[in-house]
C-alpha cells in the first residue's frame, strides 16, 4: 500500500476526475459511504447517540456533509456545525451540503468567535463528533475561529472521528500546525498520509482506516509514489515455499563476523536468527578465544576462530579473512567487534574485496562512520541497519536532527551512497537507492532492549542468503522481526521480552505470514 504526501494525493484525485472520468462528487460520495461504515463499526453506540458533525468550507467539509446526510439517512441524529456560511461553500461541496438541507438536515453557521458557544452547547448534548474541518492540504498555522473549534473538540471528552486526517495537522509531516485535533479514528481516503505513521502524527491520528475511493491505476502510474506501507498480506508473498527435494544448499550460506570478549551474545544472536529464519548453513566467525564458546552454544552453526587482539577483539589479517569469505553466499559483519584501527580496515577490506552481499550492523556501521567515503569502494550490494544513534554518526547530526526527519534521511543516504538502508526503531524505514522506501508497521515498545538489533540483522542476512532480493530481504525481514516482537509482546506482555524470545517465533511467523498470503488468495 503506498503512502503518499498530500501533493500526491491531490494529485491522484486531480487525475481521476480530469483524465480518468470519475466525477469529484462521486468520489466525495464514495469516501463519505467508506467513512460512514468505519464509524458505525468503530462505534456502534452512534446509532443510539446524537452525532455532530464540524464541517469547513472546502472538500472535506463536503466528505462530512456526505457523511451527514448517510448518517440521517441510516436515522442516527446528527446535526452540523458550519464553520463558515454556506455562502462560502462551492462546487462538490455545495452541491452535498444542498443535499443534506433538502433533507431537513440542520446546519448551524458559527462564523465568528462570539458564536462558539453554539458549538459549546452542541458538543454538551452530543455523544460523538466528527471532525471534517480542515483537509489535507493545509500548510499554515490554524488560528482565530477554528483553532477555538479544534480547542474545544478536545476538551469536549467525546470520542472524535477525522475525516481524511485530523484537522490542523500537517499531513506530511504528522506536525500540528498550531494547534491540531486529537482524534480516536482518523478516516483517510484513498491511501494513508506520510503524517498519519509514526511519531509525532500518530497520536493524533488514533486508529487509522484506509478507504479505497476509486483512485484510477493509470494516476498511480503517472504520480508513481516512492514510499510504501508494509502490510501482512504483501509480506506473505515473499514468503517462499521449499520444494520436496530441497537440500541445505538450496537457501544459502551465511558468515557472521562478529563479537569481541564480553560481547559474544551478538554474534550468537545474529547466527541463531540466521538459522531459525531458514538459512541453510552458518557460520560464525569470531576472535578464536570465543571458539569454544560459539560451538557448544549453537551447536547448529559452523565456526571459524579468527586472529585477535589482545583485548579480545577481532585483528586485520587479510589473508585470514579471505580464507573465511570464501564459498560464502552472504557476509553479515559488526554486532559486537568493536571499533579500532583493525575493525575499520576489516570494514575497508570487506567492502573492497566482497564478491557477495554484505549486511553491516552495530559497530560495523561505527566503523563507516568514520570514513563514510569507503561505501564507494563496495561492488556488491550493502545493507545497513544502523538505529537513530548510529545514523546520526553516519550524517554527522544530532539524534534530533535525524528523528525529526527519518524518511528524508534515510532515503537521502540510500541514494548519495548506493546502499539499502534500514533506519530502525518506531515505524523501522527501508531505503533503496533508487529513492523507493518503505514504511514498517509491526513492532512495540517491549521491543526495546539488548540484542533486537542483532536478531534482526541475522533475519536479514538469512534471508537475503536464500536468495531474496536486498529489498525484499529487507521488507520481509524488517516486517517479521516486529511481527514475531509482536507475537512475543501479546503472549507474554511488555515488559521483560528477550531477544531470544523472537528467534523461538520466527518460524512460527514465516508460517503465519505465508497462510496470510494464501487465505488472501482463496
Amino acid at each position: 500500500m503506498y503512502l503518499v504526501t498530500a501533493k500526491e494525493m491531490r494529485e491522484l484525485d486531480r487525475l481521476t476526475i480530469e483524465q480518468y472520468g470519475t466525477p469529484g462528487h462521486v468520489l466525495m460520495e464514495r469516501a463519505g459511504v467508506g467513512a460512514v461504515a468505519a464509524v458505525l463499526q468503530r462505534f456502534p453506540q452512534a446509532r443510539e447517540m446524537p452525532v455532530l458533525i464540524l464541517a469547513g468550507k472546502g472538500n472535506n467539509g463536503g466528505d462530512g456533509f456526505v457523511m451527514a446526510r448517510l448518517l440521517k439517512k441510516a436515522r442516527v441524529r446528527c446535526e452540523v456545525v458550519l464553520a463558515a456560511s454556506a455562502a462560502e461553500v462551492k462546487g462538490d461541496a455545495l452541491r452535498n451540503l444542498q443535499a443534506f438541507t433538502r433533507m431537513r438536515g440542520k446546519v448551524i453557521e458559527v462564523t465568528e468567535p462570539g458564536q462558539l458557544d453554539l458549538a459549546r452547547e452542541k458538543m454538551t448534548s452530543s455523544g460523538l463528533i466528527i471532525d471534517a474541518l480542515l483537509g489535507t492540504g493545509l500548510n499554515a498555522p490554524v488560528t482565530g475561529l477554528l483553532a477555538s473549534l479544534i480547542e474545544l473538540t478536545n476538551a469536549s471528552g467525546l470520542p472524535v472521528v477525522a475525516v481524511d486526517s485530523p484537522s490542523g495537522l500537517d499531513a506530511d509531516r504528522g506536525e500540528p500546525l498550531g494547534v491540531a485535533v486529537q482524534a480516536d479514528l482518523t478516516v483517510t481516503f484513498g491511501y494513508p498520509k506520510r503524517g498519519h505513521i509514526g511519531e509525532p502524527g500518530a497520536p493524533y491520528v488514533g486508529e487509522l482506516v484506509v478507504v479505497d475511493i476509486g483512485i484510477a491505476p493509470e494516476a498511480l502510474t503517472q504520480v508513481q509514489p516512492q514510499v510504501e506501507l508494509l502490510t501482512r498480506e504483501d509480506m506473505g508473498w515473499l514468503v517462499r515455499p521449499r520444494r520436496s527435494g530441497a537440500h541445505k544448499g538450496d537457501f544459502g550460506h551465511l558468515l557472521v563476523l562478529a563479537g569481541a570478549r564480553g560481547k559474544s551474545g551478538a554474534a550468537l544472536l545474529c547466527a541463531g536468527a540466521a538459522l531459525r529464519v531458514g538459512t541453510g548453513l552458518v557460520t560464525l566467525g569470531g576472535p578464536s578465544s570465543l571458539n569454544a564458546v560459539f560451538s557448544s552454544v549453537l551447536v547448529e552453526a559452523m565456526t571459524v576462530p579468527l586472529p585477535e587482539l589482545p583485548d579480545g577483539s577481532l585483528c586485520l589479517d587479510e589473508p585470514a579473512l579471505a580464507r573465511a569469505v570464501k564459498g560464502k553466499s552472504v557476509i553479515a559483519f559488526g554486532p559486537g567487534v568493536g571499533v579500532s584501527i583493525d575493525t575499520v580496515g576489516m570494514t575497508r577490506w570487506l567492502l573492497g574485496h566482497s564478491e557477495v552481499p554484505l549486511v553491516i550492523d552495530a559497530d560495523g556501521l561505527n566503523c563507516v562512520a568514520v570514513d563514510v567515503a569507503m561505501l564507494e569502494h563496495a561492488r556488491v550490494p550493502v545493507i545497513l541497519t544502523p538505529h537513530p544513534g548510529e545514523m546520526a554518526r553516519l550524517l554527522n547530526l544530532t539524534n534530533a536532527e535525524v528523528q525529526v526527519n527519518r524518511l528524508d534521511h534515510a532515503r537521502g543516504f540510500a541514494a548519495a551512497h548506493r546502499c539499502f538502508l534500514v533506519l530502525k526503531g518506531a515505524n523501522t524505514i527501508i531505503a533503496a537507492p533508487d529513492g523507493r522506501a518503505w514504511v514498517n508497521t509491526t513492532g512495540n515498545p517491549g521491543m526495546a532492549s539488548g540484542g533486537m538489533g542483532d536478531v534482526l540483522t541475522g533475519v536479514l542476512s538469512g534471508l537475503l542468503a536464500q536468495g531474496l532480493p536486498p529489498e525484499e530481504a529487507c521488507c520481509l525481514g524488517v516486517f517479521l522481526h516486529g511481527y514475531v516482537g509482536d507475537m512475543a509482546t501479546e503472549e507474554k506482555g511488555e515488559a521483560g521480552i528477550l531477544a531470544r524470545d523472537l528467534i523461538e517465533r520466527l518460524p512460527s511467523g514465516l508460517r503465519a505470514l505465508r497462510q496470510t498470503a494464501l487465505a488472501s488468495e482463496a
